[in-house]
């Protein structure tokens, strides 16, 4: 029943305690498995908060207006009533709980199933109108029976306020087979928990490991489940392999700050150095079908399936195939950038996204594009990543290799269609001079953000009785997967102007301007995305960088383009949506949705933040100096915004460059209001 689950989202959201999150999820699956194994799916992405893998584009897409609609008709209540509510207690779903409490019916309505809510998501997720996917939400909320009507609500809202994110559903679901597994193997109780628990560890660190590997190279619940239900964890990633068509989640690069540094992290390894051009990641994936033809899917950085978007670089991918006919298939990773087609020239991201999203036919083509190729992941069956049993792989000079031996660059006749290049590139064996002019060629050219600097190989020490490495275990040249190391680096140019790499954070609330800016929000606040909860961390406020037509896209009392209080759904003056303050008060909150890029001086301790608190030495939390807007980040997702861990890592790389002061007085986050800036127009 659906009111099992509930009573598990009801528990977990009762607890800060993520030892006790992971247990109420391990025992919830484990039960499930046991008794009703069809419905472990099904309650795997209604506590994900999903209702498909990433790459499918199925989305429940309900406005906050349906569900109060729907609220309202099962609840009998006046609009005024259910408004009244909504300013009580904010949460759509307290609002539910508490509106449909003294509602009766003449007849009892059969009890809701997980597999029923999930099969009525689905339902909505595909209704084309507004009135069917109410009459269904409806349906629901009249079955719907104490927690049941408040999680239910919660799930439709896309908002389930509990800390279960995707690691610790995925920990909590090998711990749940390797719990399964250890009591068919064993006749006998142990008497101690503490020598059952020893014995357990090892196998619940190795099962995590696994799942986790093969979720991040196939990231499809649906065939994991599968596989798991049929036999068990042995064998699973031979049972649920790398699949071209399935996206793999990219390797990450570590932001650096400085040239010098390459040297420092990276002793005397080989290197390479990449352009990193302004332009938007993809992974491409390509194959023969069994009639011959050829198929193409082209994913973004967080696997969303964006090829209807890119008809030029499916083309392109047929057409490569057309010139080897020995490929049969093959998963690449790559950067497309937007190209004059006059001059050949490369332009800049913004230029790109000005291209139509979905359903784009090539002859509506009006902003041409270059895919340029850096990594192979795959390769007519061969996988160049971890073998999770051998850990053999293929270091990044092999792939590399592969990558323009066999693919070289390809510029198709037909000029609608995408070109087909390698990513420009120099090896740290040509000399320290030459790498140095690359550097400054790349910062010199407007249609870059810098370098990427990757391993070659994979580092061996060779200890000679000496401490020689501070890092616990040798650089590896291997494709990561969902990591950020200092195998694969990040150097922008812009690290002349402050920091290494730029914040993508994300908004969360705001307060009403002072003085030029009275009718605007200024400042915004701005948060980290705190994977292990599940929410945001206010990390500081912005007010610079935003140009007066960014502005009146935000009109506080106009239903403006974003964040308007005339829009429920995305800005409120009751805090609807969870996220950690650390004591502030904005006069609005935001829902988290979107993710802004931002750069600043510094990353500095602030008394007020709480931000990475628990990463720092101190009692203090960490905060953004002098934050200027830079662009939002249509390509990625509030769940990859810079997390607690990177902000540490950047602060804790600056504790060598000399500091004036710690910044306490100069953190944005400290600033009380508005009006002593408001004669700030640094807005240009």
């Amino acid at each position: 029943p659906y009111s099992f689950l509930a009573h598990a989202l009801s528990t977990i959201s009762g607890t800060r305690s993520r030892i006790s999150i992971l247990d109420t999820l391990t025992n919830t699956f484990r039960t499930i498995i046991v008794h009703h194994p069809q419905s472990l799916l099904p309650s795997l992405y209604l506590l994900s908060n999903t209702l498909s893998p990433p790459y499918s584009a199925l989305e429940l897409n309900i406005g906050p207006s349906t569900i109060s609609q729907a609220i309202q008709q099962v609840s009998g209540l006046s609009p005024a009533s259910l408004k009244k509510l909504y300013n009580t207690s904010g949460d759509p779903g307290d609002v539910a709980f508490t509106a449909k409490s003294n509602t009766r019916t003449l007849i009892p309505h059969l009890p809701l199933l997980v597999t029923s809510v999930y099969q009525s998501l689905l339902k909505i997720g595909t209704c084309k109108t507004t009135k069917d996917k109410q009459k269904i939400i409806e349906k629901l909320l009249l079955s719907a029976k104490g927690e049941e009507i408040r999680f239910l609500v919660r799930t439709l809202s896309q908002n389930l306020r509990v800390g279960a994110v995707r690691t610790s559903l995925l920990t909590a679901l090998a711990r749940s087979f390797v719990l399964i597994q250890a009591t068919l193997e064993s006749d006998k109780c142990t008497k101690s928990t503490e020598i059952a628990l020893d014995k357990l560890l090892p196998r619940f660190r190795s099962a995590e490991h696994l799942l986790r590997k093969v979720f991040v190279q196939h990231p499809d619940y649906g065939h994991i489940v599968a596989a798991l239900l049929e036999e068990g964890l042995d064998g699973l990633p031979d049972r649920v392999p790398l699949t071209v068509g399935i996206p793999v989640f990219p390797a990450l690069g570590t932001p650096i700050r400085s040239f010098h540094e390459i040297y420092e992290r990276l002793n005397d390894c080989p290197f390479s150095a990449e352009i990193k051009y302004d332009g938007q990641r993809a992974q491409i994936h390509a194959w023969r079908d069994s009639d011959g033809q050829v198929d193409v899917r082209v994913f973004s950085r967080h696997l969303e399936d964006m090829t209807s978007k890119y008809p030029d670089v499916t083309g392109l991918m047929q057409g490569v195939f057309e010139n080897h006919q020995d490929t049969e298939s093959l998963i690449l990773d790559s950067e497309i950038v937007a190209i004059d087609p006059g001059t050949g020239s490369l332009k800049s991201f913004q230029v790109l996204s000005g291209r139509a999203r979905k359903n784009v036919g090539l002859e509506e083509v009006e902003i041409p594009v270059g895919v340029f190729a850096f990594d192979i992941l795959y390769l007519d069956g061969e996988e160049s990543l971890e073998n999770f049993l051998s850990n053999h792989h293929r270091s990044f000079r092999e792939r590399r290799s592969l990558l323009r031996t066999r693919l070289p660059p390809f510029i198709p006749e037909n000029t609608r269609l995408a070109r087909f290049q390698h990513v420009e590139s120099c090896d740290s064996s040509e000399g320290d001079m030459q790498l140095q002019f690359f550097w400054e060629t790349a910062v010199s050219r407007h249609d870059t953000e810098g370098l990427m600097i990757k391993l070659l190989d994979d580092e061996v020490h060779e200890s000679k009785g000496e401490k020689v490495e501070r890092r616990k275990k040798p650089l590896s040249a291997v494709y990561d997967a969902d990591k950020r190391t200092f195998s694969w680096m990040k150097l922008k140019k812009d690290y002349v102007s402050g920091l290494g790499d730029s914040l993508d954070l994300i908004p969360i609330g705001a307060w009403y301007g002072n003085g030029r800016k009275v009718n605007w929000w200024s400042p915004i606040l701005l948060g980290i995305w705190d994977s292990d909860k599940g929410h945001p961390v206010a990390v500081c406020k912005c007010m610079s960088g935003f140009t007066d037509a960014f502005y009146k896209a935000c009109i506080p009392g106009a239903l403006s383009e974003r964040y308007s209080l005339q829009d429920a759904g995305s800005c409120s003056k009751t805090r609807l949506w969870e996220c950690e303050l650390g004591g502030l008060k904005p006069d609005v909150y935001f829902k988290p949705a979107e993710v802004w890029e931002i750069r600043g001086a510094d990353v500095t301790l602030s008394p007020v933040s709480v931000a990475a608190r628990h990463l720092t030495s101190s009692s203090k939390g960490l905060s953004l100096r002098f934050p200027r807007f830079i662009q939002v980040r249509d390509d990625k997702s509030i769940t990859q915004a810079s997390d607690a861990s990177f902000l540490a890592k950047i602060w804790k790389n600056q504790q060598g460059k000399p500091m004036e002061d710690e910044g306490d007085e100069l953190v944005d986050f400290d600033v009380k209001s508005a009006s002593e800036y408001s004669e700030m127009e640094d807005d240009i």
